[in-house]
């Protein structure tokens, strides 16, 4: 099998993906919202086997909340491209972020075991910070 490269590892993160949209917040106190998505597949970009897991968005939100049907359309759409799992999970925070701009933000990507092992990845975001 060939060795990893740099275009291995750089894969799926400038891919097009559809935009995560939102709506106005109605409230100004701090709320969790978190969304379990648990049919999140994508490929690996070495191997082209499929990565499966389980995509868990926690956020409080500010200005706005993301809109339920465009973030499922967003995750959808990992289905066909090559990236692997870590940068996936980190790619997925910054388009949420950028979008939603909430006050704080994890993304806990749990994927189901591949050669005996399972990974599970979390990345977060607190704003201000950086």
């Amino acid at each position: 099998m060939p060795e990893y490269t740099r275009k291995h590892a750089k894969s799926g993160l400038k891919d097009k993906l559809p935009k995560i949209e939102v709506w106005e917040n109605q409230f100004k106190r701090n709320y969790t919202i978190t969304l379990i998505y648990p049919e999140f597949n994508s490929v690996c970009p070495k191997t082209g086997l499929p990565d499966l897991g389980t995509i868990t968005i926690e956020y409080i939100p500010e200005k706005y909340v993301v809109e339920m049907k465009s973030l499922k359309l967003y995750l959808v759409a990992y289905r066909n491209i090559g990236i692997f799992q870590e940068n996936a999970v980190n790619r997925i925070l910054n388009d949420f972020v950028k979008s939603v701009k909430p006050k704080w933000c994890r993304i806990t990507g749990k994927f189901l075991p591949r050669g005996g092992m399972k990974n599970i990845i979390k990345v977060e975001y607190r704003k201000n910070e950086k």
